[in-house]
């Protein structure tokens, strides 16, 4: 399935970038009258008429549109420390868009070695992402913050009554025993796996809404908002895991294995995406578990 990413969106009309354009009308070669496909980023995917064939800005005239497609029933927001090496990091975007995220936070903690990023390339990576992965939503890459901040801001979110499970996997039972992140999921699952639709709301002031078709004859639920801090490579100090277990974080380990930052990332990601992902409307055993290039 060809898709292409609308940088914009207004009027009825869908604009794509520069390199979507290229490969629309360039490799491609769609001309003005073509159908395609467009997503918008925000979890629509857009039927269109290309109208203006340009390389550099392509524009389609939105046919109809499908809402939530290819979303899911949880809002996650994943908060973890840069890898030195920015190639990991970049490997954790692309999977963990592939597996479903709506957010990433690169938080910079005392013992992280990297501090800066290039969030344009991480955004490229993962509107590409999204679209091998057939998802109409592009996380948020959010710009670098420090740990103590990103938890003070984590502390004075208001979550209007829904669910808000924040989690923060570390190397030792030094500061408190840590639970397997799986119980943790799973006691969040009994929150949400009633029979119905999980009727989307944003989990705080900010955070991107994704709409989620209505189920028929269903009970509308609320889907809860995971956020999962992962450390450096020297972990967390143990007086960032007091910050954090104060501010109200579960601590939870991932496992037997000692894990690389990025392979700890991915792991809490598809934690989730198994105890929360698996149970969404748009679960469909039938085309699940198929392999792509």
């Amino acid at each position: 399935m060809e898709l292409f990413y609308a940088h914009k969106v207004d009027d009825g009309f869908a604009y794509l970038d520069a390199e979507d354009s290229a490969h629309c009308v360039r490799v491609l070669r769609h001309r003005a009258g073509d159908a395609i496909s467009v997503i918008d980023g925000a979890g629509s995917l857009l039927h269109c008429t290309l109208t203006d064939d340009s390389p550099k800005e392509a524009v389609a005239r939105v046919v109809s549109e499908e809402t939530g497609w290819g979303t899911h029933h949880y809002y996650l927001r994943m908060a973890v420390c840069p890898t030195k090496n920015i190639d990991r990091y970049e490997w954790f975007v692309e999977k963990a868009v592939e597996l479903g995220v709506d957010e990433i936070v690169p938080v910079i903690g005392e013992h992280s070695e990297r501090r800066t990023l290039r969030l344009d390339r991480l955004q490229r990576i993962a509107v590409s992402a999204a679209k091998q992965s057939l998802k109409a939503a592009v996380p948020v890459i959010a710009g670098p913050v420090s740990m103590r901040d990103f938890i003070a801001a984590c502390h004075s979110e208001r979550s209007e009554g829904i669910p808000n499970i924040r989690l923060i996997a570390y190397c030792s039972d030094d500061v408190a025993p840590r639970g397997s992140i799986i119980d943790a999921m799973a006691e969040a699952c009994d929150s949400v796996l009633a029979d119905g639709e999980c009727r989307y709301r944003a989990p705080f002031p900010g955070a991107r809404t994704c709409p989620f078709p209505a189920a028929e004859g269903k009970v509308s639920a609320i889907a809860p908002c995971v956020t999962v801090l992962i450390g450096p490579e020297g972990d967390f100090s143990q007086e960032e895991v007091r910050t954090a277990l104060d501010a109200g974080f579960i601590p939870v380990h991932l496992g037997p294995s000692r894990l690389r930052t990025e392979t700890a990332a991915l792991t809490a990601v598809e934690a989730v995406y198994l105890t929360l992902g698996l149970h969404s409307a748009a679960y469909d055993s039938e085309n699940v578990g198929q392999l792509t290039d």
